[in-house]
């Protein structure tokens, strides 16, 4: 499953701002930092994040063709804001949720594994 286009862009000019308030302290949330491919504008995306043991993963739910995972990806990372901690992130990996789903650590564990969406992105501390 995929979340509607409409969506997406009402999130990213809507939702998106409110959420950069409390995304980088809220459990189940971060703030993606990455620069622009072509612009090198710093961009910061709220997204739900999971745990893993080298790192986190990210469910997409919009599906693979996004902005913030083209720039990560172009980069070679980016940097994450979690529990009002920064770290930098590096390796994205895109693949489905069936080979993500083992390495997501914590309680939240069993809803990563239980939300419709067909593919993840795990990113490695670095």
């Amino acid at each position: 499953m995929q979340l509607p286009q409409w969506l997406a862009r009402f999130n990213r000019h809507v939702t998106n701002p409110i959420q950069r308030l409390w995304a980088g302290w809220a459990p189940t949330m971060g703030i993606l930092e990455h620069a622009g491919r072509k612009s090198g504008k710093r961009y910061r995306t709220p997204l739900t994040v999971f745990s893993t043991a080298d790192g986190v993963a990210i469910l997409l739910t919009y599906g693979p063709d996004r902005d913030w995972l083209k720039n990560v990806v172009a980069a070679g990372g980016g940097t994450m804001r979690r529990y009002g901690r920064t770290f930098a992130v590096r390796d994205p990996r895109v693949m489905t949720k069936a080979e993500a789903a083992p390495l997501v650590t914590g309680v939240m564990r069993p809803v990563f594994a239980l939300l419709p969406f067909e593919q993840a992105v795990l990113l490695d501390r670095g």
